[in-house]
């Protein structure tokens, strides 16, 4: 480092950080959604980006893009993973969110093409550019520094790296969430994040970070598929759901959103799965027309509401998730 972290530090910052051997894996800070906006002068809003969460671990050399859930996702990013490799810091742990664009919106389908891709060489050749924006900061020279305020851990953040290239920094606004979140659902963003000030990182969810959002979506399991018709190929429509404890609960069916080539690639996917009984608690109609699989894909849907009946209005195929395991998935209400 160029400069010291104690540098970076007031008196009494400094004493709220520790001494620590880099750990393997940490689980993120998860925000929670809510529809009670607000602006507050102890709270700071960022944009919301719609892409992929990773943590990042840079010990000597050795640079690791973890995703929330764990899995080493190295290869979908090689730029990303040369700039940590570059950066002036040789134990290090950040978070941030890998997103591509389609014109000055983040664009989640997009990001696809890079994440199903396993190889470095493979990833480049899409020509999709990714950008790592980064918002927090867990580790730096050796300490742990969780329990500093947010305000300090981006102030340590922002010093410590350069931004450029790939490498973003994430911005934040001050007081005014309401209008902030106004002129993001108006710039066709998903959302904002309000996060308290003075808040430490909690590696779960909390409610000192908010979500904020301009559309309505979220991750649900994938249970079953209906057979295609007409001169569609590979399958109809997913059926999806969210788990209430250890209940698997019914929210829909989703026929759109998928190209063909997702199409028929996706129902290989499916058949590798596929099992003899329904994996969902409620009881469905026509349920003889589903082939059932086992509940362990996770994908991210769009909708207009929730209906009465506890079922997805208009709903749509975003993307798939890799970051997220299946158990954790319940609805976001």
């Amino acid at each position: 480092m160029k400069k010291s972290l104690q540098k970076m530090l007031g008196k009494e910052e400094w004493q709220q950080v520790s001494k620590r051997s880099q750990p393997e894996e940490l689980k993120p800070m998860l925000a929670t959604l809510t529809h009670n906006h607000f602006s507050d002068p102890n709270w700071v809003f960022e944009r919301k980006l719609d892409g992929e969460r990773v943590l990042a671990f840079r010990k000597n050399d050795k640079v690791r893009l973890l995703t929330r859930n764990g899995k080493n996702i190295n290869a979908s990013y090689p730029e990303i993973v040369e700039a940590l490799e570059q950066a002036d810091a040789s134990d290090l742990i950040v978070d941030g969110e890998i997103v591509a664009f389609s014109g000055k919106v983040t664009s989640f389908s997009r990001l696809q093409q890079r994440m199903q891709v396993k190889d470095p060489g493979a990833a480049r050749a899409t020509g999709i550019k990714v950008y790592c924006y980064l918002f927090d900061i867990l580790q730096a020279d050796g300490y742990a520094l969780e329990d500093l305020p947010l305000r300090s851990r981006k102030k340590v953040l922002r010093q410590l790296l350069v931004f450029d290239g790939p490498l973003r920094f994430t911005p934040h606004r001050n007081t005014e969430g309401e209008a902030y979140h106004a002129e993001a659902c108006e710039k066709g963003w998903e959302g904002i994040i309000a996060k308290r000030a003075d808040s430490r990182y909690e590696h779960t969810r909390s409610r000192d970070w908010l979500k904020f959002k301009c559309h309505k979506g979220q991750e649900l399991v994938i249970g079953g598929f209906t057979e295609p018709e007409g001169s569609r190929v590979g399958f109809g429509a997913l059926l999806v759901g969210y788990y209430d404890g250890d209940d698997l609960r019914y929210a829909g069916k989703v026929g759109t959103g998928y190209d063909d080539e997702f199409l028929h690639d996706f129902r290989q996917r499916l058949d590798r799965i596929s099992r003899a009984s329904s994996p969902f608690a409620d009881e469905l109609p026509n349920a003889e027309s589903v082939t059932w699989v086992t509940p362990k894909l996770v994908g991210e849907f769009g909708f207009t509401e929730w209906t009465d009946a506890g079922k997805l209005r208009h709903p749509r195929f975003l993307g798939l998730r890799r970051d997220k395991e299946a158990g954790n998935v319940v609805r976001e209400d």
